[in-house]
């Protein structure tokens, strides 16, 4: 019999379309804060992305509405009708890869838009609902991933070796750098 998969299984699913290895995590919040308007971004992983990654840019940052909407499936600043998709001129648009990542990890969060006076931490573990608070930051967004595909041991165990999967993320750092020569990146792997 067919029947409607519920959305927790959706994202795990979809997240396959976005989330294959730490790089493409990296590759999805790196467009993210370019298309924030980012001139500083520091990316930092530990174990070759399996245990953490951590990306902190000085973007526009995001109000407390926009943060909450942000790890929800199809939800996105980019586009808005149709005839948008002809004319997007951003990295991404489709509005899938934070909610898809959230599904996967242990995803947090942090925000702040550069004339607020507070920022928001979104929490979401596995896909579950997101906690939201307020908290202080600077201006720009930071975003951990932690223990990626937890709670997708299959997926997990397809990953490659540590150094592998840090030679990908170094290879994205290196491409998105070629490609802004105007951009401050700064690429941290198990502290080195």
């Amino acid at each position: 019999r067919i029947q409607q998969l519920d959305d927790a299984l959706v994202d795990q699913i979809a997240a396959g379309e976005v989330v294959e290895r730490p790089s493409s995590v990296v590759k999805e919040l790196l467009e993210n804060s370019l298309d924030a308007g980012a001139t500083t971004i520091s990316v930092e992983i530990v174990e070759g992305g399996r245990e953490r990654i951590r990306i902190v840019d000085d973007g526009m940052g995001m109000d407390p509405e926009d943060a909450a909407m942000c790890v929800k499936r199809h939800a996105t600043s980019k586009i808005r009708t149709l005839q948008d998709l002809e004319i997007v001129q951003t990295m991404g648009f489709r509005g899938e890869a934070l909610a898809a990542i959230a599904s996967v990890s242990r995803f947090r969060l942090v925000t702040r838009a550069r004339d607020a006076v507070q920022g928001t931490e979104v929490v979401v573990h596995g896909g579950a609902p997101a906690v939201l608070k307020p908290v202080g930051c600077p201006p720009g967004t930071s975003i951990e991933i932690d223990e990626l595909f937890y709670n997708l041991p299959v997926r997990r165990n397809f990953l490659r070796a540590r150094t592998t999967e840090a030679a990908h993320v170094g290879r994205t750092c290196f491409d998105v750098a070629l490609a802004h020569p105007e951009l401050r990146l700064s690429y941290t792997s198990n502290g080195r």
